[in-house]
């Protein structure tokens, strides 16, 4: 026998030989505390977890208790929590003993008065309406700040700003809709078109994700779109996105003037990088419309893009100027807040099971940049390049201070 057939007749032999079992070596994971508590801002209906991902959590054995009330805006009751896990409690206080606190809009100071010294808060950061003083506070705090609204995906995307945005798209021409019925003293059109009518004219100022599901869904009801922006490349990647050829242009005031004129709904979708929003329709643009037309003003939670615009509330959406309806509500995915709060779920949920996975939060900063892109507040000290220059405080770059830790 060769020594090669002896080594093929001893791997055979090792084969069929009972071999010991290997067990997958997995990550250090850790039991996670985790508070959710009422919103008390205004309008703001949403909740961060339903109740499914609050059983997720609970069967991978992390606690979640829960003030009483919390999910009632979106239609989720204590029960529906209580059945899947969660302790519900009627003090706040409570909630906020919790080592991670989870909620969707910015604490205000009562309610950082409550969180124990290093807690680890995920919400909203609202760089247009972050007091000072409640920054301040939290850095006293030695907190851990997270905002939800700047954690990057995989693929490097603001995921929960594309779902909200997705949102606000697809719900800005259903309220134009309603608001151009005579349910709601409107011109009594339809938003759309059926044979041997004219279908209604659509114009959409912005072609990032609000205007791009806005035009998804105008287009849905049969409407004539034209969409505006300043950007080229965006105004191209919409047309292919959509898989259909629409009426685009560039943000030119003539142009835009005349689209505008013969426009039954407008719906302004502008972001701003940083700071307001650019008013780009003027008083005298909206005094040439349409008496009974629409404007759809989702900007308006950056200070709005038409000149006419007044922040109105969920209770009392519109007005009336130059003949012209205008609905002005900021946050408008609260409007529909049960689909808000299980976009917000399917995102927030996954984060928090990598946080328990990792070891901590500590480690997922360490080892995931999308969601250290997020971090505003390391253990108390300022990360955000924004807030520091904006309220002229000291700030560390993150990065640096994870290569210190």
């Amino acid at each position: 026998m060769t020594s090669k057939d002896a080594l093929k007749s001893l791997a055979k032999e090792a084969i069929l030989n009972p071999q010991e079992e290997m067990l997958e070596v997995g990550r250090k994971g850790r039991s996670l505390y985790i508070g959710i508590p009422k919103e008390h801002s205004l309008q703001e209906n949403r909740v961060p977890l339903v109740p499914e991902a609050v059983a997720l959590l609970i069967s991978r054995g992390h606690q979640v208790v829960m003030e009483t009330g919390a999910g009632d805006k979106a239609n989720f009751s204590d029960h529906d929590y209580s059945e899947a896990g969660a302790q519900i409690v009627s003090d706040a206080q409570e909630v906020y003993r919790a080592n991670i606190i989870l909620k969707v809009a910015p604490p205000d100071d009562e309610e950082i008065d409550m969180m124990d010294a290093g807690t680890i808060l995920i919400s909203a950061l609202q760089l247009s309406v972050q007091p000072r003083t409640v920054l301040k506070k939290l850095m006293q705090k030695k907190v851990t700040g997270i905002a939800w609204d700047y954690i990057r995906d995989e693929e490097g995307i603001f995921s929960v700003i594309r779902s909200m945005g997705e949102i606000a798209g697809n719900t800005s021409v259903l309220i134009a809709a309603e608001c151009l019925s005579n349910a709601n003293n409107g011109k009594g059109l339809m938003l759309g078109g059926i044979a041997g009518t004219s279908p209604t004219e659509v114009v959409i100022l912005g072609a990032g994700t609000v205007g791009e599901f806005a035009t998804r869904a105008a287009l849905g009801l049969g409407a004539s779109v034209k969409v505006f922006d300043n950007s080229t490349y965006r105004l191209r990647r919409l047309q292919n996105d959509l898989g259909t050829r629409v009426w685009t242009s560039i943000l030119q005031p003539k142009v835009l003037q005349k689209a505008i004129m013969r426009a039954d709904v407008v719906i302004g979708a502008i972001r701003a990088k940083g700071g307001r929003t650019p008013c780009v329709v003027t008083e005298d643009m909206v005094k040439e419309m349409k008496d009974g037309s629409v404007v759809v003003d989702v900007s308006i939670d950056q200070g709005g893009c038409f000149e006419t615009s007044e922040v109105t509330s969920h209770e009392k959406p519109t007005f009336t100027k130059h003949g012209v309806i205008h609905y002005c509500v900021p946050n408008i995915p609260s409007r529909v807040s049960r689909t808000a709060s299980f976009a917000l779920s399917n995102i927030f949920s996954p984060i928090i099971l990598q946080i328990g996975d990792e070891g901590g939060c500590e480690s997922l900063v360490k080892v995931n940049p999308g969601f250290r892109g997020g971090v505003y507040l390391y253990k108390g000290t300022l990360t955000s390049p924004i807030l520091g220059e904006a309220f002229k405080l000291p700030y560390k770059d993150i990065d640096l201070l994870m290569a210190a830790f």
